[in-house]
């Protein structure tokens, strides 16, 4: 235990109790909720207050019937939402936008976005994420790195945050073998003990610790989130065997927050009903999944009254099912979940690079680009697939120079205009794909 973390979980816990002990009150029961599951009266009365707030204060819900049914609101993707945007934000935030919190993101189907979230969603975002990692031993207080493709002026931290949180920017744009070392220095020399991961940079990580014998018995960590696409379990049981510490799963996104994670002891992901409701919907229409049944993800959120999103399809596929409780409170999980599924691209040295570089990279372009895929055709040859929003003055030069800073200086990157992406059997569209011959077959 460092003393960094003992002075910040102090401090976080005086500031909090001098408000009443809200904040951790509202951890312990989402903790708790978690763990030991909801009881269905709080489902409806979470589902009626959200779908009564939409359907009276935002534009969009205004004609749906304000004691209906969830089925009687619309599923939307991420486009739909940006479609209708404006006639989403509720009328009690719409002339106060500029004092709202923003959740950015460029996901991983390539399209930009920014919910906005009032003050209430906000500090359950924050609970969300200390309660998924409390479950799974962490401390308040802890040092922690979170690998990300780090952009300035875009998704980085200032530097009073960073030291109030005590977490260091470790940014993952590159993952050839000198910035893995580079990494791994970072992680003793700053005695980190929390690695927050994308789960490509964690098998990254296992793939170079292996490949150079690499002794991590004098470092500080003490346990590995990750988050985005699925970690597979072989990744996992080689992170375990490398490194002695089982890596926590986690399935969530920017827009909403941790919506599962796995727990201690049990298998698959277990969904946090606190927050949220989560359907499974078949492949091809609106109907329910059958339990078991491999469908659409799709999320309601409850507390975000500034921009709520109801029946939110998220692009993702998994397959859920309900854990029996003799008490009679609901508890369900994730046994499978299947997305962000990104190609490996490599730049003209042939190192790999994070999917997480284009996604963030695209977020420089909101407002200009609706889309945009990388195509890796040889070892030194790209195609950029550009979506352009309708109207916008596209600059290609600023774009093709914007990915070349990750591709290489000598990589050959042509550009085509597209109307739309395709979207992949797992439906998403991606924003890269691997084609050299070289690295498929490798």
């Amino acid at each position: 235990m460092q003393a960094g973390e003992i002075i910040r979980r102090t401090a976080w816990k005086a500031l909090d109790g001098m408000k009443g002990g809200r904040l951790q009150k509202l951890k312990m029961v989402n903790m708790r909720e978690i763990e030991e599951g909801v009881t269905p009266e709080y489902i409806q009365r979470r589902l009626n207050a959200i779908m009564r707030y939409a359907s009276s204060r935002c534009p969009f819900y205004r004609n749906l019937p304000a004691n209906g049914r969830l089925s009687d609101f619309p599923v939307q993707t991420k486009r739909d939402f940006i479609a209708h945007y404006e006639d989403i934000i509720s009328d009690e935030y719409r002339d106060r936008r500029n004092h709202l919190h923003r959740f950015t993101t460029s996901g991983s189907t390539g399209t930009p976005f920014t919910v906005l979230a009032d003050d209430g969603k906000q500090d359950r975002v924050n609970m969300n994420f200390m309660s998924v990692m409390e479950l799974n031993g962490f401390r308040l207080g802890m040092k922690r790195g979170e690998f990300r493709a780090w952009i300035k002026g875009k998704n980085t931290i200032s530097k009073l945050r960073s030291f109030t949180n005590n977490l260091l920017m470790i940014d993952i744009s590159n993952m050839g073998d000198s910035q893995l070392r580079k990494i791994f220095d970072t992680i003793f020399e700053e005695r980190i003990q929390v690695l927050v991961a994308y789960s490509g940079a964690i098998a990254a990580l296992c793939d170079y610790a292996e490949r150079t014998s690499l002794d991590v018995s004098g470092w500080s960590v003490e346990m590995i989130f990750t988050m985005g696409e699925a970690l597979p379990d072989g990744v996992r049981d080689k992170a375990e065997e490398l490194f002695g510490i089982r890596p926590v799963l986690s399935y969530g996104n920017n827009e909403n927050g941790f919506i599962a994670v796995s727990l201690p002891g049990e298998d698959g992901y277990i969904l946090d009903l606190y927050n949220f409701y989560v359907e499974i919907l078949k492949m091809d229409s609106d109907e329910p999944a059958e339990e078991g049944e491999l469908g659409r993800i799709v999320v309601t959120d409850y507390y975000n009254r500034a921009f709520p999103m109801i029946r939110y399809d998220t692009g993702d596929t998994g397959i859920k099912v309900r854990i029996p409780d003799p008490d009679g409170r609901v508890r369900e999980k994730f046994t499978e979940i299947y997305g962000r599924r990104g190609s490996l691209i490599r730049n003209t040295k042939g190192e790999p690079l994070s999917i997480h570089v284009f996604m963030n990279n695209l977020l420089n372009f909101e407002g200009v680009l609706r889309q945009a895929k990388c195509i890796q055709l040889t070892e030194k040859k790209y195609l950029l697939q550009l979506n352009a929003e309708i109207g916008a003055k596209v600059k290609e030069k600023e774009i093709v120079d914007s990915y070349r800073k990750y591709l290489g200086e000598d990589a050959e990157i042509e550009t085509e205009y597209v109307d739309s992406l395709p979207i992949e059997q797992s439906g998403k569209t991606m924003v890269c794909e691997q084609r050299c011959e070289a690295y498929i077959n490798s």
